[in-house]
């Protein structure tokens, strides 16, 4: 028997318009990691109020994922798409008048309204990408259209880098809390301009392929209409014991991962400030690791994309979360340089995860596949609740005569730890013979 196709000829320019998409929320996401500790610097404020930017952030995927659903369900994919870059744009540009106020709470709200739009994206283009032609091949095309997510990511960390983190002003957080308050709201302000800068543009951009969308005519063969039966959908979709697991492993990696590369800068920052390096040096230096971190990450699902053709999802998913939590050991016991290392090899055992638990809790579940998505976008909820944890653990400064940040990473190791049983689960279920 042929193999089937991964993509067919007549799905080709919305896969590529799609695949687009995916960069695009890439770049929102791992811009917005390094703003954790920006914006505790900026305000004067601890790493767990900075870590408020992830609970916005996060908490726009998780209030929106099942309204999407609905909208998406009752109309098609194409509008759910349009409908997310509209209010991706909306909360990029909002970081303008944002400024204006001087005050943190308002980048909370345009936080939240740009990723109810990303919520929207993702619960809109994931199954449209696994709709795309044989379902034997669904997994492996949505890993191939993810991987143009961390291409997105990586664009994004750059940006952090050059264009925010290298322009702030380089007082220190201990000089900043030094200041009066007239210097305060000048270096505020002035800090804010270099900040926002980014996100005004990144809004042009998606107002752009907003119309690029609108204008281009999308297969519809993916969609089909149906009345909406939200709760007995719920009931139905959730009775299906691998998809409940998939929302649970999903939860816990989306976790690690916002974990691992968002608190990178503090861990980092911390060891190199030990070597004698100024912190806006030691800060730059763990965001480029951070870029290395994420080179590593679509090097790596490139590579799993293929391998998958060769190996059981379920145990390549368990196999990489081992070694994942066997490197998060080595970043919570190694002091110094090694832990920052183990901890940028992290990335590589995270790059096939999330859509691999993605395709396998969505395979088989036909139309209610709108739905289920809607699940497994609200699980990015880890994002919101498990960050903020950690941070909560990284303002205790020392714990158990251990750097706290050090200890901190308990936290991602109980995430692999999940998705160790996860993967072994579903190999259990799925492999032949």
């Amino acid at each position: 028997m042929d193999s089937p196709k991964l993509i067919e000829k007549r799905y080709l320019v919305a896969f590529i318009l799609i695949t687009s998409i995916f960069a695009l929320w890439g770049f929102a996401n791992d811009i917005t990691n390094p703003m954790v500790k920006a914006f505790s610097k900026i305000f004067r404020m601890s790493v767990t109020d900075g870590a408020l930017v992830q609970v916005a952030f996060y908490g726009g995927y998780f209030a929106m994922a099942f309204p999407a659903a609905i909208f998406i369900r009752k109309y098609s994919y194409k509008a759910g798409v349009l409908m997310g870059l509209g209010l991706y744009a909306t909360g990029a540009l909002l970081f303008f008048p944002a400024s204006m106020t001087g005050s943190y709470y308002p980048f909370l709200i345009a936080y939240f309204i740009l990723t109810c739009g990303l919520s929207f994206l993702e619960t809109s283009c994931n199954p449209y990408i696994m709709s795309m032609g044989d379902e034997r091949t669904s997994t492996r095309r949505l890993n191939m259209a993810q991987s143009f997510n961390p291409i997105g990511s990586l664009f994004g960390m750059f940006v952090a880098m050059n264009f925010i983190q290298a322009r702030l002003n380089p007082a220190s957080t201990e000089e900043r809390q030094l200041l009066s308050e007239d210097e305060f709201a000048a270096m505020r302000d002035s800090d804010l301009s270099v900040l926002i800068t980014p996100y005004l543009i990144i809004g042009l951009v998606i107002i752009a392929m907003f119309i690029l969308i609108y204008m281009t005519k999308m297969p519809k063969s993916a969609d089909s209409e149906h009345g909406i039966h939200f709760l007995s959908t719920l009931k139905r979709i959730f009775s299906i014991k691998y998809y409940r697991e998939g929302v649970i492993a999903q939860f816990f990696y989306v976790g690690v991962q916002i974990m691992c590369w968002t608190f990178i800068i503090q861990y980092g920052t911390r060891v190199f400030m030990n070597e004698g390096m100024a912190e806006i040096d030691a800060e730059v230096l763990s965001q480029r690791l951070n870029i290395i971190a994420m080179i590593l990450f679509v090097s790596s699902r490139f590579i799993c994309t293929f391998f998958l053709k060769y190996i059981n999802a379920g145990k390549l998913l368990g196999i990489l979360a081992v070694v994942g939590a066997l490197l998060t050991i080595g970043v919570i016991f190694i002091d110094g340089r090694m832990g920052v290392y183990c901890l940028v090899a992290i990335s590589c055992c995270m790059s096939l995860m999330f859509p691999t638990i993605y395709g396998i809790a969505l395979q088989g579940l036909g139309e209610d596949a709108k739905f289920g998505a809607a699940g497994l976008i609200m699980a990015i909820l880890g994002g919101s609740v498990l960050p903020p944890l950690q941070a909560s653990i990284i303002d205790q400064n020392t714990l158990f005569g251990m750097p706290a940040v050090n200890v901190s990473f308990i936290l991602p190791f109980i995430c692999f730890i999940v998705i160790i049983i996860y993967g072994w689960r579903t190999y259990q279920r799925t492999k032949v013979g």
